[in-house]
């Protein structure tokens, strides 16, 4: 495999990101779908705060549908598994075309989810596809690079994510010592007072959750 471009490495990061943003908030969606069912009102309300996006919904249904389906909600699960889409395509050669095959099987479970009365279970397949195409991508892309830059975005998305949902400092420190132990080994620029920061702050008596948010997303200068 030939030198990894800057934009190159910059779709590589954002594809593990947009990947890891919607399996962790299809899983929370997963867990929280039946409580929604019960409380209509205020359930998908701290579902919205819990990720910290706009309630722009108007009702459990209106949230149902264009959270999960809305590609023209910037927030949506669909929206982020298409902009993943958008960034597997140009980087086919990079991860193989059988990887991309993966992303493109979970749009396709996506769309026959919108059309269901019974949308967790293509949402599950969804969930298999994305876990398959880790395991796929491990197997067939020959670069060491190319997945580890992957899986830095998939590590820094998560720590984000956890930050925002308040996980347990176990969590948080597993996911940070795998970060840690990734980031080197790619040719990614980073900043290792972040790091430090970040494994400074899961020791503190009460976990600054909001300072771990602030603190990941300055790990790196890449654009979304």
């Amino acid at each position: 495999m030939g030198v990894i471009s800057v934009e190159q490495t910059d779709e590589l990061y954002w594809l593990g990101r947009y990947l890891e943003r919607v399996y962790t908030t299809m899983r929370l969606y997963f867990v929280t779908y039946d409580s929604m069912l019960d409380q209509p009102g205020e359930k998908y309300a701290e579902f919205c705060r819990q990720l910290d996006i706009p309630n722009i919904y108007h009702s459990r249904e209106d949230f149902c549908q264009r959270y999960s389906f809305d590609e023209t909600d910037c927030n949506s699960m669909i929206s982020n598994l298409k902009r993943a889409y958008d960034n597997a395509i140009v980087l086919r050669e990079e991860i193989g075309s059988e990887s991309l095959s993966y992303i493109q099987l979970s749009i396709y479970e996506m769309q026959k989810a919108a059309k269901s009365d019974a949308p967790l279970i293509e949402f599950q397949k969804v969930l298999d596809n994305l876990m398959a195409f880790w395991g796929v991508s491990d197997d067939i892309i020959l670069s060491e690079n190319i997945r580890n830059i992957l899986k830095v975005g998939k590590r820094v998305e998560r720590i984000d994510m956890y930050g925002r949902l308040r996980r347990s400092r176990k969590d948080l420190n597993r996911e940070i010592c795998r970060l840690a132990g990734r980031i080197d080994r790619c040719n990614l620029k980073y900043r290792k007072d972040v790091i430090e920061h970040l494994q400074s702050l899961i020791q503190e008596e009460n976990i600054n959750y909001p300072a771990i948010v602030t603190e990941i997303e300055q790990i790196l200068e890449v654009s979304p």
